[in-house]
This record gives C-alpha cells, structure tokens and sequence, in this order.
C-alpha cells in the first residue's frame, strides 16, 4: 500500500478490504456472513434475482454469482449497501477487546 503525506498527515492507500489493511484474520468470515444475509433476505423478500439485482444495484448475473459463493469482486462495503437496499439495518459496534488482539464478529439477527 502506497504513503502519502496530506496536509501533514500521513495517509496510506488502503486496498479497498479495510478489516485485510487492519490485519484482521476474519476479513473473509464477514464477507461470507454479509452473502448469507443477502441471500436469507432475497428469500425472506421473496425476489427473484432479477428483482433483487435492480434493488441493490447490480446486474442479474452477478447476484446469480453472488448467491453461488464467487463474492470476491464485491467488497464488503458494497455487501453492506447491498443489505441497505434490500430493507436491512447494518450496526457497527467497536468495543474494548478481553485479549491483546481484538476479533470481528458479525451477528445476524
């Protein structure tokens, strides 16, 4: 990842994988929950995936692929607009860690 300075402050470009850049080891774990929720809400919603590629903005063939594991061109960011679009909440809660290094945990209510 390329350094910068901005303004005096030192700015990395980030890979656009925010829990890989931080060297969280559950970067794939959280992107696997977010298409698990994709999917139980699609069916929850009843939509097919032409009806849901139009609310989440991405086109029939990539829900198609989404829903048969192949995820990796779609961030985790995009997954969490994709969920937005689908009706869903998203809350983020960042708390002290019990152990030297923290851990990423999806809850899926």
């Amino acid at each position: 990842m390329a350094k910068r300075f901005v303004e005096g402050i030192e700015v990395e470009t980030g890979s656009g994988n925010v829990f890989a850049d931080l060297r969280l080891p559950d970067a794939e774990k959280l992107k696997f929950g977010l298409v698990i929720e994709v999917n139980l809400t699609m069916r929850t919603l009843g939509l097919t995936q032409e009806e849901a590629g139009r609310r989440m903005g991405i086109p029939q063939p990539k829900v198609s692929a989404l829903l048969h594991g192949d995820f990796a061109n779609l961030s985790e960011r995009k997954l969490m607009d994709c969920l937005n679009r689908l009706e869903d909440d998203i809350e983020i809660k960042v708390k002290p860690a019990a152990e030297p290094v923290g851990h990423l945990t999806l809850a899926i209510l």
